[in-house]
C-alpha cells in the first residue's frame, strides 16, 4: 500500500533512508525505496506506541486512593484478561497474562482504525495479522518447551503410545504451523470483509446508512480481537499443561 497519510510521509522523511538500507541488507527489495514506510505500518508503529504512551501514564500515576480514568481502564482491562486466562490457562496464568492483553488491544486497536475516514484497517493487510500469528505461534511453543523441556514437550506432540508417534508427529506438527495460517485468514479475511462493505455502502447511499456499517465494524473488530487473544490462551494451556 503506498503512502498516503501525512504520518506515514513524516516516518519516511526521517527514517525512510535507514528503513531502505536495513531492508537492503537483509535482501528486501521495496517497491518504493524513496518511502519503503507504508500507511500499514505507520498505523501498527502508532498504535505500539499509543499502548506504550498509556501504560507508561499508568504506571507513573498510580494510586490506590484516588485512582486516575487511565488506570481505571487499566484495571479493567487487567481483570478481564486475567478472569478469561484464569478460566483457560489455569495455574500460573500470571506469567502469560501480559502478551494475551498486548494481542487483545493490539489487534482490537488495529482493527479499529478502520472506523476512521481515510485509513485502510491495518490487519485488512494479511502481512499484519501474519506478524502477530507468528509471534503467538514462537511464544506459546517456547513456553510449552520452558515448562516442559525439550524433551517432554516433544513427547507430548508424539502422543501416549509409542507404536502411533510416527503417525501422530507429523500430523501434530502440521496441525501446530496451522494454527498461524488459521489465525491470519480468520482476522484478515474478516476485517477485509468488513472494509469492503462498508466502503461499498459509504459510496452508494447517504450517511446514515453506512454509520450502522461502521457499528458493525467496530462490532467484528471486538469479537475478532477477543477470538484471536482467546485462540493465543487455548494454544498456550495446551502447550504448557502437564499430563497428570
Amino acid at each position: 500500500m503506498p503512502e498516503t497519510l501525512a504520518f506515514t510521509r513524516l516516518l519516511n522523511h526521517l527514517f525512510g533512508g535507514a528503513v531502505a538500507a536495513l531492508l537492503h541488507a537483509v535482501g528486501v527489495h521495496p517497491a518504493n525505496p524513496a518511502a519503503p514506510i507504508n500507511d500499514t505500518f505507520a498505523m501498527e508503529l502508532l498504535v505500539a506506541g499509543g499502548l506504550i504512551v498509556f501504560f507508561a501514564i499508568v504506571r507513573l500515576t498510580l494510586s490506590v486512593e484516588k485512582p486516575k480514568p487511565a488506570q481505571q481502564i487499566a484495571e479493567m482491562i487487567h481483570e478481564f484478561t486475567g478472569g478469561q486466562a484464569d478460566q483457560i490457562i489455569g495455574l500460573g496464568y500470571e506469567r502469560y497474562q501480559a502478551f494475551v492483553t498486548c494481542v487483545l488491544l493490539f489487534v482490537l486497536l488495529n482493527n479499529c482504525l478502520g472506523l476512521i475516514p481515510g485509513i485502510i484497517t491495518p490487519t485488512s493487510q494479511p502481512v499484519v495479522p501474519l506478524g502477530v500469528a507468528v509471534l503467538t505461534f514462537l511464544f506459546y511453543n517456547f513456553h510449552g518447551v520452558r515448562e516442559q523441556g525439550f524433551v517432554g514437550y516433544l513427547k507430548e506432540l508424539a502422543g501416549p503410545l509409542w507404536w502411533i508417534a510416527p503417525l501422530l508427529f507429523p500430523i501434530e506438527i502440521i496441525s501446530h504451523l496451522a494454527r498461524m495460517m488459521s489465525l491470519t485468514i480468520r482476522l484478515y479475511a474478516n476485517m477485509l470483509a468488513s472494509d469492503l462493505v462498508t466502503l461499498v455502502f459509504f459510496s452508494l447511499v447517504p450517511l446514515a446508512i453506512p454509520a450502522i456499517f461502521l457499528g458493525l465494524h467496530f462490532a467484528v473488530s471486538l469479537i475478532q480481537a477477543y477470538v484471536f487473544m482467546l485462540l493465543a490462551m487455548i494454544y498456550l494451556s495446551q502447550a504448557v499443561a502437564h499430563e497428570h
